[in-house]
């Protein structure tokens, strides 16, 4: 279950999340063919020093014994659905789409947002899936409110995505956030007639995040034990905000980056 958030939480949640949207909003402008995925990261990290944020996914490990993620921003481009480091070698090319997935900590508490970019010129049927992903994310933030269910979520998700034949990645899901990084519930983006039923309650803070393909939901991992792929190598879009549940509805602690 999620851990209920205070009043005061979740308006130092919010100051974070002001913050956190700006950061991205600076990322998103300077992600242009011939950037290094290594500089967008450092936009991002000198952004966070002058904030007086710390970046949440810099050094996190899944377990004790596995490495520590070597960057601030998670930057996935095409095929890659979530979790590419950045680094030197990693260039942003024209027609590539480029998912940024970043989070912070900030008043102790932390915050987690993702968008897709399109760079220069793609394909017309690229172009809606970004633009799709998009629309599901707002469609699943508008089927939350005090008293719903977690499932409403995933559920208003998949009936906006699965008649236009995406495939909805199932092995990655949303969930909690605040006082960690990952906190319960996990979030679907489709009904999971197995998992738990999980209320909603006022003074949730979830991160929802959609993550589809062009092609299959199935995914793969690559050589580098932190890039999640397409398993059919398709392109991949993702958008998340962190969101508080209310009584009718809910807050958006992360305003959206690109409005």
């Amino acid at each position: 279950m999620s851990l209920i958030k205070t009043h005061e939480e979740i308006e130092k949640l919010k100051r974070g999340g002001v913050l956190l949207s700006a950061t991205l909003r600076k990322v998103m402008a300077a992600c242009r063919p011939g950037v290094s995925t290594k500089e967008l990261d450092e936009i991002a990290q000198r952004e966070f020093a002058r904030v007086g944020g710390t970046p949440s996914f810099l050094g996190y490990k899944i377990s004790a014994d596995d490495p520590p993620f070597p960057s601030a921003v998670c930057i996935s481009m095409n095929d890659e659905v979530v979790h590419g480091p950045a680094t030197p070698e990693r260039t942003i090319r024209d027609g590539d789409i480029v998912g940024l997935d970043i989070g912070m900590w900030h008043e102790g508490l932390a915050t987690d947002m993702a968008t897709t970019v399109i760079v220069g010129d793609v394909r017309p049927e690229v172009r809606r899936l970004v633009e799709d992903t998009r629309e599901s994310l707002v469609r699943g933030i508008a089927a939350i409110k005090a008293g719903g269910w977690v499932g409403d979520i995933g559920a208003a998700v998949e009936d906006y995505l699965k008649p236009k034949g995406y495939g909805i990645v199932k092995d990655l899901v949303g969930h909690g956030v605040g006082h960690a990084v990952h906190e319960e519930p996990q979030i679907p983006n489709y009904r999971d007639p197995r998992g738990p039923r999980v209320r909603l309650e006022e003074g949730m803070v979830l991160a929802i995040e959609p993550m589809v393909a062009l092609g299959t939901w199935k995914v793969k991992m690559k050589p580098d034990g932190w890039t999640i792929v397409t398993a059919d190598g398709s392109p991949a879009a993702h958008f998340e905000v962190t969101i508080a549940v209310t009584k009718d509805g809910y807050d958006l602690i992360t305003p959206w980056p690109d409005v």
